[in-house]
């Protein structure tokens, strides 16, 4: 990746940020956090990655209402940098953080049950051990 790329997807994502949270009035978009950008090599197409709080409903309802909008977001975007061309948005939902809690959760279950095997319990406290 170069500087250039690595410059636009930064600038992709300030500007994108700001365009969904202060320009677009979609009710169907919820709480969003822009998370990053991926840029083609030859600028001409943009991943944008978004995180969204809420159920899979709220997720679901959130990204059509940004997908629908990317037009708008795009041609907003053009006003506000100075690219030659400005690059085709597409809207990812993001689900590392999901991710990332997801297998917490599991780290926490192996634990609890080695815990659990070894006679201490789920809470750290539990029997003393043999000869004590």
């Amino acid at each position: 990746m170069t500087r250039r790329t690595e410059r636009v997807e930064r600038l992709i994502v300030e500007e994108a940020s700001a365009i969904i949270l202060r320009e677009l009035k979609d009710p169907r978009v919820g709480y969003v956090t822009v998370t990053g950008a991926r840029v083609s090599p030859d600028l001409s197409h943009a991943r944008v990655f978004v995180s969204v709080l809420g159920d899979a409903e709220a997720k679901e309802r959130t990204m059509n209402g940004i997908r629908s909008a990317a037009g708008f977001i795009q041609r907003l975007l053009a006003g506000r940098v100075q690219l030659k061309v400005i690059p085709h948005l597409e809207f990812a939902l993001d689900e590392t953080l999901d991710r990332g809690l997801h297998i917490m959760d599991l780290l926490k279950r192996i634990e609890d049950e080695r815990k659990e095997d070894a006679g201490e319990g789920p809470a750290g406290g539990g029997a003393a051990p043999p000869g004590a």
